[in-house]
């Protein structure tokens, strides 16, 4: 995109037509231009067409406002398909949780991104074969395959997201970024939502209550259900047309937790040591020990993609680079723990899934901080540990794959 902006910056048609096809990578790459380009008559314009603050909220076409309202509704309906159909709720929820959202999502971004037939056809193929392989699982009471593909298959849902939402250009490090960027303002916004819709539910039962009508069990089983389905197709709508609702509280967001995560990581590596439990012989303190794990690691990629629209901001990198060492050290607490209780009671779903997956996360931690050392050397920029995070996605989509759908097959379906 930058180079495309430097390439067309004095033809005015082509700008606006980039600009129309992404808003959000554009303004991000031309906000990193601009302070080369001030100055020039073109870059001024767009520059306070872009930073303009505009306290209105923008609603998008009213196109656009319809096709949002049927796809959260249409939530709304695939989560209320157990009470329409009879199905038992556990058995629907934990295998299909991902399709209340997700292809309703990735379809929103492939309209709007105007994809070939070619990649459609791929979302929709995808999505299918994950749909019919988990309603096709033999519904065993104790599988660990089956959670595990219950599991992965919301993270291959993710990841087909991710190539809707990347678009044609499915190279294009920039947008691929831009997604973890989405996700990141998505959580935020998702999240005022349901506050919001929480204090709703809480003063609309309240005034019911008080000419004696009791509609808990209705409500709940209802409007609260199709609301927790329709908020993230709203949120991601409103974080698409207004970028700036969230745009800056993101980046507090990733600057204040990166330090204190580093933080809490250092003093619980030292509690582990003065504690009773660790992960080499209590498998749930283990799960707990990787969950914590994944959890560090979206905070570095999102805390990335944040900071790399700021131009030489040395401190948090630091932050970043640290926090990126201290993670490696608890990977290989994590891999180790593995290792043994592997040599120890042999092979197993849980087992197997778990070391790959670690050894995956240690290679991109590994490649992410020689890259962090390489910016703080002045070696390179920020964008290589961009560059690096965006490279290495699709190697996790191709982990999903094997866990989602080759495990059960390989330990049959145990």
């Amino acid at each position: 995109m930058k180079d495309e902006i430097l390439a067309h910056i004095n033809d005015p048609g082509q700008l606006e037509k980039m600009y129309r096809t992404n808003k959000t990578l554009f303004k991000r790459a031309f906000s990193s231009l601009y302070p080369e380009l001030k100055g020039n008559t073109m870059a001024d314009f767009w520059n306070e067409r872009l930073n303009y603050e505009n306290d209105e909220v923008n609603w998008g076409t009213g196109r656009e406002l319809l096709g949002v309202i049927i796809a959260a509704l249409l939530a709304g309906l695939i989560a209320k398909l157990p009470a329409f159909f009879h199905i038992n709720e556990e058995f629907f929820y934990t295998r299909n949780v991902g399709f209340i959202i997700f292809p309703l999502l990735t379809a929103y971004f492939a309209w709007k991104n105007k994809l070939s037939t070619g990649k459609i056809v791929f979302i929709a193929a995808a999505t299918l074969a994950g749909l019919i392989f988990i309603n096709s699982f033999p519904d065993a009471k104790k599988s660990d395959t089956l959670i595990l593909s219950c599991i992965h298959l919301v993270l291959l849902l993710w990841c087909v997201l991710g190539f809707a939402f990347v678009g044609e250009k499915g190279n294009n490090e920039e947008k691929r970024l831009s997604y973890l960027k989405y996700n990141g303002d998505l959580v935020v916004m998702t999240t005022l939502i349901l506050i919001a819709g929480a204090i709703m539910t809480g003063v609309t039962i309240g005034l019911f209550s008080l000419i004696g009508f009791d509609i808990r069990e209705f409500y709940f089983k209802n409007i609260a259900i199709a609301g927790l389905a329709a908020a993230p197709i709203v949120g991601t709508y409103l974080t698409q047309t207004n970028p700036q609702l969230v745009g800056k509280v993101s980046p507090v967001i990733a600057r204040l937790f990166s330090p204190l995560v580093a933080v809490m990581l250092v003093v619980y590596l030292i509690a582990i040591v003065y504690s009773h439990k660790n992960p080499y012989n209590d498998r749930e303190f283990l799960l707990i020990f990787n969950g914590l794990l994944m959890g560090v690691m979206a905070i570095i990629f999102f805390s990335v993609a944040e900071t790399s629209k700021i131009a030489k901001n040395y401190t948090q990198t630091w932050v970043l680079f640290l926090l990126s060492v201290v993670t490696i050290v608890v990977n290989g607490v994590a891999l180790s723990a593995i290792l043994f209780r592997i040599s120890e009671w042999g092979f197993s779903p849980n087992r197997a899934a778990v070391l790959g997956g670690n050894i995956l996360i240690l290679i991109n931690l590994l490649l992410v901080t020689v890259q962090f050392f390489r910016v703080l050397s002045k070696k390179a920029d920020l964008s290589a540990v961009g560059k690096v995070i965006a490279f290495y996605l699709p190697i996790y989509f191709g982990w999903t794959i094997i866990v989602t759908f080759i495990f059960p097959l390989v330990f049959g379906f145990k």
